[in-house]
């Protein structure tokens, strides 16, 4: 290669800081590999070059690029993987694999310039005699320079191979310019690298937490254990179906992979609000439990009211005949009507089904009832059992349901702290609006149909599928199939879930996928798919 001019080396300087940018706005690991050995060689001329890794346990450098211009041979990146074995770095009596070129400027840090290797003494190059053997190839210059990072550690290794004169085609030794050109491009390299590995070990590290988090807030329920991670893949089934629509109201509709991995997080956040939530309210299999089931300290006051009524019979016994066995009558008939009315308040407890005006009437009259405690007349139930008994639906008081509902508000005030990436900015939105409804009659906000972003209404229809056919929750049975789409379909038609969404669940079939993934095969009672 010619002597290089000022002009040459004003050029160069130019094209290592374009290089430098590109490096810095590249994301993809991959590319930004195949980029760095593709510039590498346009900047030395080479033919060619191999790109090493530092494995992560620190005792191998392993293949990441392996490129040859002259034998139209590019592995490893986003091509063909590479199957070749790795470079040990320890071997042998010292420790150390001296006889690896490349092994060799990794250990010691020194960069390695060859005019011929096949002349090369102090290093084992039968693999690469091997290799021009098979390929009908003459390796000659080498340039082996060691990869560091900002803080000087060792990251891999760039090789380069067979420099070429321009004008002739001639294979050259490096020279000592390309070798400085190198040596300062392998670091901006190295700090490329580092950057896009330190982003991604962060954005894992942040997606593990969020699943862990999910974790500890499914684990504080035994009755929503999965409920996160359900709702998260239902949400990003819909959203691929979504990206993959070719027609219909989703057609124009592309999530990026940034706008991907923020829904994915939204989903998996969701119901971070619940950590605040009392597990007494989340786990109310009836309408009486709060330390216990009340259903059993109202029994036990029916049982006394039961023995004092017979010790009352006993102490009339002797009385004419005819009175006595009036009395007895009416005290099997006390204790019919006893039993019956701890039946009623049993079914009454379970709330499984809504309360009817003759339930309350009857409830009513069971709450004005007495019985003795210490000589003292105290009432059957008391205004708090009374209050959750008469429950119209369910098993949460008013009071016990603004709670529930207010782990949406939380949600998004304990996301809004986070300081997210600028690319993640709107997951406390997502998670947030769970329960909204395109009607504006959802919670917490009142969203209109306007303001509520695609995303939110994905994870809301998912959200309420998966509880619809959620089999494990105390205070209800599971629906089958068949009915939680029929409720989702009267939803869609009330517009509290997106017509447009339900309608792409049912045509996708996206349910029936998520209902063989999920739900007790007895419960699925639609067809299969054809």
């Amino acid at each position: 290669m010619k002597k290089q001019t000022t002009t040459d080396s004003l050029s160069v300087v130019e094209r290592l800081s374009r290089i430098g940018v590109a490096l810095s706005a590249q994301q993809d690991i991959n590319r930004l590999l195949e980029l760095i050995i593709d510039e590498a060689c346009g900047l030395t001329a080479a033919d060619g070059g191999t790109l090493y890794n530092l494995s992560p346990d620190g005792d191998f450098l392993e293949f990441a690029i392996v490129y040859n211009r002259s034998l139209g041979v590019r592995k490893g990146g986003t091509g063909e993987p590479i199957d070749w074995p790795p470079v040990r770095l320890k071997q042998g009596a010292s420790g150390r694999n001296m006889a690896n070129v490349s092994a060799y400027a990794a250990l010691t840090g020194q960069v390695v310039n060859i005019p011929d290797v096949y002349n090369a003494a102090g290093f084992d190059f039968q693999g690469t005699r091997d290799f021009d053997a098979r390929n009908g190839y003459r390796s000659r210059s080498m340039l082996v320079v060691p990869m560091r990072d900002h803080e000087g550690d060792l990251i891999g290794v760039l090789q380069l191979l067979n420099a070429t004169d321009d004008a002739t085609g001639r294979v050259m030794p490096f020279s000592r310019e390309s070798q400085m050109i190198t040596e300062s491009f392998a670091s901006q390299a190295a700090v490329a690298i580092s950057q896009k590995r330190l982003i991604k070990s962060l954005e894992e590290l942040l997606d593990a937490f969020v699943k862990t988090i999910a974790l500890a807030i499914d684990e504080k329920s035994p009755y929503t254990g999965g409920h996160i991670r359900r709702v998260a893949d239902l949400t990003m089934s819909i959203a691929e179906r979504i990206n993959a629509a070719q027609s219909g109201p989703f057609a124009g509709v592309r999530f990026s992979d940034h706008e991907m991995q923020e829904l994915r997080m939204a989903a998996w956040l969701h119901d971070v609000g619940k950590i605040t939530t009392p597990e007494r309210i989340v786990d109310k299999a009836t309408k009486l439990t709060a330390v216990c089931d009340r259903l059993e300290l109202i029994r036990t006051r029916g049982e006394v009211m039961i023995r004092d009524h017979e010790l009352s019979r006993r102490r009339r016994v002797g009385l004419p005949q005819g009175v006595e066995e009036e009395i007895v009558r009416e005290n099997d008939d006390f204790n019919r009507r006893m039993t019956s009315d701890m039946e009623f308040l049993a079914s009454l407890n379970t709330g499984a089904f809504p309360v009817r005006p003759e339930d309350i009437a009857r409830l009513e009259a069971i709450a004005v009832r007495t019985w003795r405690q210490d000589g003292r007349e105290q009432p059957l139930l008391t205004e708090d059992e009374y209050r959750n008994l008469a429950v119209f639906r369910g098993t949460l008081t008013e009071d016990e349901r603004e709670i529930i509902n207010n782990h949406a508000l939380v949600t998004k005030r304990l996301l809004e702290t986070l300081p997210f990436p600028k690319r993640l900015r709107n997951i406390p939105v997502y998670a947030g609006s769970h329960h909204e409804k395109l009607d504006g009659s959802g919670y917490p906000q009142g969203m209109r149909e306007e303001e509520m972003p695609l995303q939110a209404r994905i994870i809301a229809l998912a959200d309420i599928f998966e509880a619809l056919t959620a089999r494990d929750r105390p205070y209800k049975r599971a629906n089958t199939l068949s009915e939680a789409v029929s409720i989702l379909r009267g939803m869609a038609r009330m517009r509290h879930i997106d017509p447009d969404l339900f309608a792409l669940f049912m045509e996708e079939r996206i349910y029936l996928d998520y209902a063989v993934r999920e739900m007790a095969p007895h419960l699925i009672d639609m067809p299969a798919r054809t």
